[in-house]
């Protein structure tokens, strides 16, 4: 990334942040800014600004309906959408499988989804957040990971990856979201070998260096660095999927 995109980028997480704090006040144990831009493997246009606020209750609605705002109108710099989660202390501190999460509220700018709103659901997903945070992020205020987020059991996260693994071998018609799909398979399929928590950028060439055969990893990760390609393979993603489900299954019991 260009360090003038860098520095746009990391002062819109630092004020979407900042504005966070102030609505949520004193509560606000946590900020916690993780994924690509955090570890530095952020592609403008392409990735997600990823915050994780961390409370010591639960928000007011008048909170709710201030977040909502913030993340809809607030400056994306060169980032391609926000992701925001919001989690109570103790629910971070002691996770669990299917976790309460307080709130979502996801921007994508160059999706149909457009703006996601989630208030007090069990999220399965949550874990997976919660730990590549804890590996990866940093605090943009208070506490720093390790300290407000537990160790959460990598089985819980091998199993969940394992789900979406079989849930998108019924999606591979699904052009919109197939590169997302490739990427994401191959991050999950790093973790399920490897134990390691890495960036969509990352876990491709992890892919390639170990089969470059899968044509569909290097087709999916030109689409998400911006450049032309032809769209993936139908049979590629499926190729990619079951190879994937089959290196991990003898160790997602681990």
């Amino acid at each position: 990334m260009a360090h003038g995109d860098e520095v746009a980028v990391l002062a819109a997480a630092k004020q979407l942040a900042r504005s966070a704090a102030d609505m949520i006040g004193h509560s606000l144990r946590s900020a916690i800014l993780h994924g690509s831009l955090a570890t530095g493997q952020f592609v403008p246009g392409r990735s997600d600004i990823d915050l994780l606020l961390i409370t010591d209750g639960a928000l007011a609605d008048a909170e709710v309906d201030a977040l909502d705002t913030l993340v809809r109108w607030i400056d994306l710099a060169e980032a391609s959408g926000i992701d925001l989660h919001v989690v109570t202390a103790d629910v971070a501190r002691t996770p669990v499988r299917a976790p309460v999460m307080e709130l979502h509220v996801g921007r994508y700018e160059r999706s149909s989804i457009g703006v996601e709103v989630e208030r007090r659901t069990h999220a399965p997903d949550l874990p997976t957040e919660l730990a590549m945070a804890r590996a990866d992020g940093y605090a943009l205020i208070g506490m720093e990971p390790s300290n407000v987020i537990g160790p959460i059991p990598p089985r819980w996260l091998r199993e969940r990856g394992r789900h979406w693994l079989t849930t998108w071998q019924s999606r591979i018609d699904d052009a919109e979201n197939a590169a997302f799909m490739v990427l994401t398979a191959c991050r999950i399929w790093r973790f399920g070998v490897e134990g390691v928590h890495c960036a969509k950028t990352q876990a491709a060439e992890w892919v390639l260096n170990r089969n470059p055969s899968l044509t569909t990893v290097r087709q999916a990760l030109q689409q998400y660095r911006g450049e032309p390609a032809a769209p993936l393979d139908e049979d590629g993603i499926a190729q990619v999927l079951e190879a994937a489900l089959c290196e991990t299954t003898n160790l997602a019991k681990n």
